[in-house]
């Protein structure tokens, strides 16, 4: 299989009885693996994606120089050039065809998918997060931005894009630790209602608006997006679309349009693919953010059109999840003594996989993030972009 598949670069394989046997024609990475045992070489054979993620989690598959990185970048670019055999192709498409069972999400499976991933701890997320606790792709204006200026430049972008006022109602469809909460009620005058599925981002969230100040600005709710009621003259969704599953596409949308104001804009900021769709992942399924899924530009937009919403503006980001990623992974390895402290190794490989093949695709793939502005009619936002610019620079000046 090797052989047919590697295309680009080298891979020297040793095999659980010493034998070694090198794969490909050279030309750009070079690397080497072990396999320690012949349970996991039968499973790369059966599954090689879910196969080698948790040879790497359980140290049955070790890298020379442990390094995973660059062996995710291999793997992708190998895979880019059409390396796969036939029957991989195969497992992927019956994945496909079952991707709407798996990402049903209703309103008790999305709340126990939730709290798989963001009820870990708030002390793991504060070892590698940015200081306002912002998961999610980070804005880099400026190339020498650090992640925490990076931050908040996405949160000017998006507010300038949501033209937002003072004493304006805005809701934030998975509002996380309460980060963008704070910075629209703080910097901007809006009064916020906030929903979230998970306890401990509430629980830390609201402790954060009360250290603020801005309890009476700011309500943070456990609750599922689609019991709310309306109106609100803004919406903002950062990073949680990809928790909403295909099979939700239409009561998202629908929602959205229902809860907003006729002259109402909403800003929807997800990760997506500039490919035709696929499916997630099998271990990042598993393992990270069970019915999850990255939508493609023309499944997300089909949903926005047959939920009868404007599609005012649209912005691809591309690169800037990579720095993203690697700015977490940099701040997770330096803070290991803690992590320990806390979680055993099979945990920290667990977790330095998932940072590293995230930013290995985001280099590699055409997976990028999309910023989808919405609206009811077509005037409720300026027919130019040339307002989001001076909005950002008020930002900055306000803040310094």
């Amino acid at each position: 299989m090797l052989s047919r598949f590697i295309r680009e670069g080298e891979l020297e394989t040793e095999y659980p009885d010493g034998t070694r046997r090198r794969y490909g024609p050279g030309g750009g990475l070079s690397l080497r693996i072990r396999l320690h045992d012949e349970a996991l070489v039968r499973a790369l054979c059966r599954d090689p994606e879910m196969a080698l993620g948790e040879g790497y989690m359980d140290g049955r598959l070790t890298i020379e120089g442990d390094r995973l990185h660059d062996l995710m970048t291999f793997l992708l670019r190998n895979r880019q050039l059409g390396g796969l055999p036939r029957w991989a192709r195969t497992a992927d498409a019956a994945r496909y065809a079952v991707r709407a069972f798996v990402q049903r999400n209703t309103p008790r499976s999305a709340r126990a998918n939730v709290a798989h991933h963001y009820d870990l701890s708030n002390d793991l997320y504060r070892l590698f997060l940015d200081d306002d606790m912002q998961y999610s792709c980070a804005y880099f204006a400026r190339p020498d931005m650090s992640l925490d200026e990076a931050q908040a430049a996405k949160k000017a972008h998006i507010a300038a894009k949501l033209l937002i006022e003072p004493d304006m109602r805005v809701l934030d469809i998975g509002c996380g630790w309460g980060g963008m909460a704070i910075t629209l009620a703080r910097d901007y005058g809006a009064r916020v209602t906030g929903v979230t599925l998970s306890e401990n981002q509430l629980a830390l969230g609201r402790e954060r608006v009360a250290a603020a100040g801005l309890s009476d600005r700011i309500d943070l709710r456990l609750m599922d997006y689609r019991k709310l009621d309306g109106p609100f003259d803004r919406i903002v969704s950062v990073g949680m679309f990809e928790h909403v599953g295909l099979p939700q596409y239409a009561t998202y949308f629908t929602k959205v349009r229902d809860l907003l104001t006729p002259d109402g804009v909403a800003l929807i900021h997800t990760i997506g693919r500039s490919t035709p769709p696929h499916t997630t992942a099998g271990w990042i399924q598993k393992y990270i953010f069970p019915g999850g899924y990255v939508p493609s530009l023309s499944e997300a937009t089909r949903a926005v059109e047959r939920a009868d919403l404007w599609l005012t503006d649209l912005e691809v980001w591309r690169l800037h999840y990579a720095r993203t990623m690697a700015a977490w992974r940099d701040r997770f390895e330096a803070r290991l003594d803690q992590v320990r402290a806390a979680y055993d190794e099979r945990f920290i490989r667990m977790w330095r996989y998932y940072l590293i093949a995230c930013q290995a695709t985001f280099e590699v793939d055409r997976q990028g993030v999309f910023q989808m502005q919405l609206a009811k009619r077509a005037d409720a936002v300026p027919l130019t972009r040339d307002y989001i610019g001076p909005a950002e620079a008020r930002t900055s000046i306000a803040a310094q």
